[in-house]
């Protein structure tokens, strides 16, 4: 049961990240690129659960995201970024296991390396218009728009996710 349950918390909350972005960021005529909450919840859970699973996670979730429409660019972009990114995050699992402060701040290197993973993929395969200081521009907006999401992204996964662990430890034993 406690593994049932934290993959129902894990899909929903990516469900709803890519349900936001698509139909509330995407549309939003901001500077640059939109916030991506897709990466931050993958980032934030992989914080919460190790490297592996990040890595599993982010993969998954970018391949979803790649295929949610608009898909404008290469089906497994997505993929390959949140799995690095995811990775990177919980790498640091211990490290940020009590200190807030930290989680946001390897949350927001993380997202920054999904970001230029995602724009360098981008300028290889030719996907971007524009030049690529526009790109560059863009992918910086992107960013500090996710680092300001990040406060209230962040603390919720965490939360949600810890809460799931307890549930499988009371459950083992």
């Amino acid at each position: 049961m406690g593994r049932a349950v934290g993959v129902a918390a894990i899909a929903g909350l990516v469900g709803l990240a890519i349900v936001i972005d698509a139909t509330v960021f995407g549309p939003l005529a901001l500077p640059g690129a939109p916030p991506n909450l897709v990466l931050l919840v993958v980032t934030s859970w992989a914080l919460a659960s190790g490297p592996l699973p990040g890595a599993v996670l982010g993969f998954l979730a970018g391949l979803a995201t790649d295929i949610v429409p608009p898909a404008d660019h290469l089906v497994g972009r997505y993929a390959l970024v949140m799995c690095i990114a995811g990775y990177v995050a919980g790498l640091w699992r211990e490290e940020t296991r009590d200190s807030v402060p930290l989680a946001l701040l390897v949350v927001a290197v993380s997202v920054g390396i999904g970001t230029a993973l995602y724009v360098g993929s981008g300028l290889v395969f030719g996907e971007l218009p524009g030049s690529g200081a526009s790109a560059l521009s863009a992918a910086l907006l992107s960013v500090g728009y996710d680092v300001v999401l990040a406060p209230f992204v962040v603390p919720a996964v965490l939360r949600v996710a810890r809460r799931v662990a307890g549930t499988r430890s009371r459950q083992a034993a």
